[in-house]
């Protein structure tokens, strides 16, 4: 998936397209400041995601290195887990990760086909094998923990839909979506996350839009599509959602973070209000927005996660 990223990139660079309007000044578009506070980098090579724990230990999924590393909230490396290979403990492109409120860590291991779940140190405890579909071999790249009913959901990015596991048992309960273009339906989601009312947002890559479900499966909104004007995406990778329920969505090669309310409505982007400019970012994959309203994200081929706090209010 992390080598299917660049090449599609650098095809979307040879081909030239217009500049999203958003990264020309902007007029009336309203901006929301972000504080730099810290970047972390420390042996980063193409990290896709990102999680912060309740006492604010920060885990980067390290793909290409097969690895999870753990930073104090300073940005500051505590720790490392995993490496390649197929055995407990070990990955093969990692890409997405959650953490529960108990602390247990739970990595998508894409190419292993499985969700490894972890104590907040590093130590194995289990895994979800993911099946395979129509013979088709499952690329979970996501996985997302709902500790109120007791459940994880899964992306399986390649066969484009979601599955849902009991956490008790570990056992899969029910599936979301298919294939195909309508509402509902996916082409390559990615990446997710839950919010205060545990209604699921699910980036969808190549229909370009975030997909907002209740806890039943049951579609609520839809949030940007297909353009390069503000409200529109031209890759989205990652989604998060900050203490007054707004969403951010990263558009990986546009280079730009935009927000919106709850109901998929645009809000403003990422920016500096003081001279009118849109933040840029190089490849924003995984976003994280902590209790502190401090805003992580993942620059994969910056090879770092840059942490800001968010300084905007709730008009």
């Amino acid at each position: 998936m992390i080598l299917r990223t660049n090449y599609f990139i650098a095809f979307l660079w040879l081909l030239q397209i217009p500049l999203l309007t958003l990264v020309t000044p902007a007029g009336a578009i309203r901006l929301i400041e972000v504080k730099p506070l810290f970047e972390i980098t420390d042996k980063l090579n193409q990290p896709s995601d990102v999680a912060v724990s309740k006492d604010g230990r920060i885990y980067v999924v390290n793909g290409v290195n097969n690895q999870i590393r753990i930073f104090n909230q300073n940005g500051k490396f505590l720790s490392a887990f995993g490496a390649g290979g197929s055995a407990n403990g070990e990955f093969r492109n990692p890409l997405g990760i959650d953490i529960d409120k108990s602390g247990k860590v739970f990595v998508a291991d894409s190419g292993n086909h499985r969700v490894q779940i972890f104590d907040s140190r590093g130590r194995f405890i289990a895994e979800i094998s993911i099946p395979s579909k129509n013979n088709h071999p499952a690329d979970p790249t996501d996985v997302v923990v709902d500790d109120s009913r007791q459940r994880c959901y899964v992306v399986d990015n390649d066969n484009h839909y979601i599955l849902v596991y009991d956490l008790a048992t570990l056992k899969l309960t029910k599936t979301y979506g298919s294939p195909g273009t309508d509402k509902g339906a996916f082409r390559y989601p990615f990446l997710m996350t839950l919010d205060k009312q545990r209604k699921l947002y699910i980036v969808d890559v190549i229909n370009t839009r975030v997909q907002v479900l209740d806890p039943d499966g049951k579609l609520v909104a839809v949030i940007g599509g297909w353009g390069v004007e503000k409200g529109e995406f031209f890759r989205p990778k990652g989604v998060a959602i900050d203490k007054n329920g707004r969403v951010y969505v990263s558009d990986s090669y546009m280079g730009v973070i935009q927000v919106f309310d709850a109901i998929g409505t645009f809000y403003a982007a990422l920016g500096d209000p003081k001279n009118g400019e849109v933040k840029k970012f190089k490849t924003p994959a995984g976003l994280f927005v902590d209790h502190r309203n401090r805003l992580y994200v993942v620059e994969m081929l910056a090879n770092k996660v840059s942490v800001y706090q968010i300084l905007d209010a709730m008009e």
